[in-house]
């Protein structure tokens, strides 16, 4: 492969903000792109050719891989990106939405990845970058549920890179802050709302709004992306924009009582 041809890639949760920027760098860089969305969108001039798929779906993310491999023969790069989030109380969620957001963020990842691993293990190489957060490596009160299935893609991540080393194919993990993208408005809330969080719940709601009017813009995570798609000697984590990059120094070099302390200040939490 040569700059103007890095192979293909296949990007889930690519019809709208970061999937759908990320796709666009990609093409840009030189990839072959092939994005997915849970619901069939209109035809693009972008150059990037949108397949459906869901990634909660075993048939669904068979069928994706197969349309994907019919037309190309090859998949050098997945971008696990399809992911939803859930703001709220951890108590006020039943199992049954946990279960739901984890087979969306977890086990979606599981899957397209188990899909695309035969054809990059007979290639004897590929790159599989998954999407986190910072919250996969930090607290996050009342995004206890979220969080935590980006802990798990964390954990997944790096265990998974030190079996595939041996085939030629890396995983690595791209760790965004708060994002300029519809992520806000997409939030799902708990379904069993409980009154005592009410005013907890309101005020972390007030400061994501804050935050994501200051966040970064969906580009700086493309470009993320793609120098972890493309890094050839690559490192297993890569954070995404300033604010990224500040909490993922604070978090490892940052005695944890001060860390717990300027967490809960900064959230409005008591301290």
């Amino acid at each position: 492969m040569n700059k103007t041809n890095l192979g293909v890639a296949l990007v889930t949760g690519a019809s709208s903000g970061i999937g759908h920027t990320t796709a666009k760098a990609l093409k840009n860089a030189g990839f072959r792109v092939f994005g997915t969305s849970r619901r069939a969108v209109a035809e693009r001039s972008d150059g990037i050719t949108m397949l459906t798929g869901d990634v909660t779906d075993d048939a669904s993310v068979a069928k994706l891989v197969q349309d994907v491999l019919a037309e190309t023969g090859r998949i050098d790069l997945l971008v696990n990106n399809a992911g939803v989030g859930l703001l709220g109380g951890a108590e006020e969620s039943s199992v049954a939405q946990a279960k739901s957001l984890f087979d969306v963020n977890v086990f979606g990842v599981m899957r397209v990845t188990k899909a695309v691993l035969p054809t990059m293990r007979r290639q004897g190489k590929g790159r599989i970058v998954n999407l986190s957060s910072v919250q996969g490596f930090i607290p996050a009160p009342y995004f206890a549920l979220y969080s935590s299935s980006k802990h798990a893609v964390e954990g997944y991540s790096e265990s998974l890179d030190h079996e595939l080393r041996p085939f030629g194919i890396r995983v690595v993990l791209v760790e965004p802050a708060y994002t300029r993208t519809s992520f806000e408005e997409n939030l799902a809330r708990p379904d069993q709302l409980l009154d005592i969080y009410d005013a907890a719940r309101a005020g972390m709601n007030a400061a994501v709004h804050k935050a994501m009017e200051k966040g970064d813009a969906p580009e700086v995570v493309a470009r993320t992306v793609l120098a972890a798609a493309t890094d050839p000697a690559p490192k297993g984590r890569y954070a995404a924009g300033k604010m990224a990059r500040q909490v993922s120094f604070l978090r490892r070099f940052v005695p944890a009582s001060a860390f717990d302390k300027s967490l809960r200040k900064q959230l409005g939490l008591p301290v």
